[in-house]
């Protein structure tokens, strides 16, 4: 007798020659697509059974090659029967977590650990202390375990009961009919909320919660060479975890002062150095103020407001490494708002023995005097 049945490979859209992984891929994508507690699309309930019947012929080794050889009729003519192996199962839940090992029907506990909050610190800190680094100490105030319970939320000396809506479970199941006998769906327990477990005797000090608020007095480790916005993790530092859950963790905000002389930049340390205008004009040894003590420099005759000299390895540390920045000297010429009867004498002369410039004007050449001018904004 002829059959109807649509071969099962077409069914389950795999070769011939699939492997049993590929088969049993091509099944849970097409039971989600079609299980009826999902789609309830005319049609689905009966795609969802034609498809489960290939599945339980094709992933047998046995039912397999009895029907490579026979089709149908290798398997009885019937294929297999329609839910076999999912008598025991509640539902669209039930076969997604015996498929793919939990989700949208995981079974977890409603007291399952769970790991505690993260926290976070601003702490401000010195320039000084950002570039060669340093120990701080701060206060925080967090939540942890009750100091009288430790957590436990029962009254030193007594412990919870098994709650007796759900044993201990902290899931009810709850039986419905469907077109496919009997289904089991599972609830959180309404009278525990889950945990499974009901307090005889709070805790008088933390009220059943197991948890305080205090204040902890903190350390960190500033690396040398730090930089502002940058978070320092302490590992377990953060809010306790539920039911033996790990800790979270502390991150330290840190954010870098400013410093009354130096800019940073990168590694390297900024300065802006005043300097007087017969110093520029003839140069001169200078001391230059650095994060270390003073350092000489000597600038070259002729110098322009706006340049910039490079003192080595007196910047940041460089992190994870030996190696260290420099300072960047930037040279600030600075005009004399205020001079003496004989300060000005001597500039007079000084512009006279430069001549009136006129010559050097009609060729497009300010002359000394106009350069200052222009270097200076225009006033001497």
């Amino acid at each position: 007798m002829t059959t109807n049945k649509r071969d099962y490979y077409e069914v389950l859209g795999v070769p011939r020659d699939a492997a049993g992984e590929e088969v049993k891929k091509a099944f849970r994508k097409l039971a989600l697509e079609f299980h009826p507690d999902r789609n309830r699309k005319a049609g689905a309930e009966e795609k969802f059974k034609e498809v489960n019947e290939a599945y339980q012929v094709i992933s047998d080794p046995k039912k397999r090659a009895d029907y490579d050889r026979f089709g149908h009729k290798g398997v009885g003519g019937n294929g297999a029967r329609g839910f076999e192996g999912f008598e025991n199962f509640g539902g669209f839940g039930d076969i997604f977590d015996a498929f793919f090992g939990g989700g949208l029907g995981a079974r977890g506990r409603g007291n399952a650990s769970r790991r505690g909050a993260d926290l976070e610190f601003p702490l401000t800190i010195e320039f000084e202390e950002a570039v060669f680094g340093a120990e701080k100490e701060f206060q925080i105030q967090r939540i942890e375990h009750c100091t009288r319970c430790q957590g436990s939320r029962s009254e030193p000396g007594t412990s919870p009961t098994p709650c007796p809506d759900c044993g201990g479970a902290g899931q009810v199941r709850r039986a419905h009919q469907s077109i496919f006998g009997q289904f089991v769906q599972m609830a959180t327990c309404a009278n525990c909320r889950g945990e499974g477990k009901i307090l005889t005797q709070p805790c008088s000090a933390c009220g059943g919660q197991g948890r305080e608020r205090r204040d902890r007095k903190m350390a960190v480790s500033i690396p040398a060479g730090i930089e502002g916005g940058t978070q320092i993790r302490l590992t377990g530092e953060g809010e306790p975890g539920t039911d033996r859950g790990r800790p979270g963790d502390l991150y330290v905000a840190i954010t870098v002062g400013d410093h009354q002389l130096f800019d940073r930049n990168g590694y390297d340390i900024v300065y802006a150095m005043p300097i007087n205008v017969s110093q520029a004009a003839l140069g001169a040894t200078v001391k230059v103020p650095t994060l270390e003590g003073e350092s000489h420099l000597e600038v070259p005759p002729g110098m322009q407001s706006g340049q910039v000299f490079r003192i080595k390895g007196q910047g940041v540390p460089h992190l994870r490494s030996n190696r260290r920045g420099d300072q960047l000297v930037r040279l600030i010429v600075e005009t004399p708002k205020a001079m003496t009867e004989e300060q000005q004498r001597l500039f007079q002369e000084l512009a006279e023995t430069f001549g009136d410039g006129k010559a050097g004007y009609e060729n497009g050449d300010k002359g000394w005097l106009g350069k200052i001018k222009d270097a200076f904004g225009g006033e001497v």
